[in-house]
């Protein structure tokens, strides 16, 4: 196993590292102190597109953690930049499977949302893109339009590919199942920005203002977190505490580069730097 050493910054996953639904995982506030006494920059970005920034900073500060707006990055929020690089948003119109948190983003940069459910009326004016995110208050309604614009030649847009989601409850239904009905509907195959893809870690990395070869990204998942850390050429820690488990590393094409079992084993091996 590679030394731990030579870390300056971190990227963060959030569902299974910090906690499952609204409990907090143990250890989580003495994470967070370590990282404030240590000055790690970071960046908590996530692949759940459901809330906005400024809920997560609520969220955590429900949970004794301080942190800034400007310290998330959601799947949504890297959708939207993605997105106005390839589209003038003030003439793209772009309708939403999704929460606040993926509506939000796309509404700052100048996208115009269309929320019309009128099937005689779909067409009038026509729709550019669906984006497909998290949504706990999804409808038949809501995936029939998405697929009547799919195949009126809307391009499909998803924020990520997650198919399940750690909670207190235990793992439930993620982004990722709801966007395979749209693709079984529609036979497109969507454009997907979340992790695995490595454009949010690329994104994460230039805002932290460090390089990929000194950022570590943590995380539960090896089809996400891990995967898309080796796209971006990063080391990466994986935690035990969600849904990938040690067992699956045998089977997997991929490695971490470290595996602990919870981020109080990280914060551990990131207190041992100091000395």
């Amino acid at each position: 196993m590679q030394k731990f050493e030579n870390i300056q910054a971190l990227i963060i996953d959030m569902d299974g590292v910090l906690w499952h639904g609204q409990h907090p995982l143990p250890g989580l506030s003495n994470f967070f102190a370590a990282l404030r006494e240590l000055d790690l920059p970071l960046i908590l970005a996530t692949n759940n597109a459901s809330l906005t920034p400024k809920q997560y900073v609520a969220k955590l500060a429900g949970m004794g953690v301080r942190i800034g707006r400007h310290e998330i990055l959601t799947s949504a929020m890297a959708t939207a930049a993605f997105l106005a690089e390839s589209n003038k948003p003030d003439n793209t119109r772009v309708f939403v499977i999704g929460e606040e948190g993926a509506r939000e983003p796309l509404l700052e940069h100048g996208f115009r949302l269309c929320d019309n459910l009128d099937f005689a009326a779909r067409t009038n004016p026509t729709v550019d893109l669906v984006v497909c995110g998290l949504d706990r208050h999804l409808t038949w309604k809501k995936l029939s339009m998405a697929t009547l614009h799919i195949r009126a030649g809307a391009q499909l847009i998803a924020t990520n590919g997650d198919t399940s989601l750690p909670t207190e409850h235990g793992i439930t239904i993620g982004n990722g199942a709801i966007l395979a009905a749209l693709q079984a509907a529609t036979g497109v195959v969507a454009t997907t920005i979340g992790k695995p893809e490595p454009i949010m870690y690329q994104q994460a990395i230039k805002q932290l203002g460090h390089t990929a070869e000194k950022t570590i990204a943590i995380g539960d998942r090896l089809d996400t977190d891990i995967l898309g850390a080796v796209r971006a050429n990063m080391r990466s820690i994986l935690v035990l505490t969600g849904i990938s488990k040690l067992e699956d590393l045998a089977t997997s094409n991929f490695q971490p580069t470290w595996v602990m079992p919870d981020i109080t084993a990280v914060t551990a091996a990131l207190l041992k730097l100091k000395i």
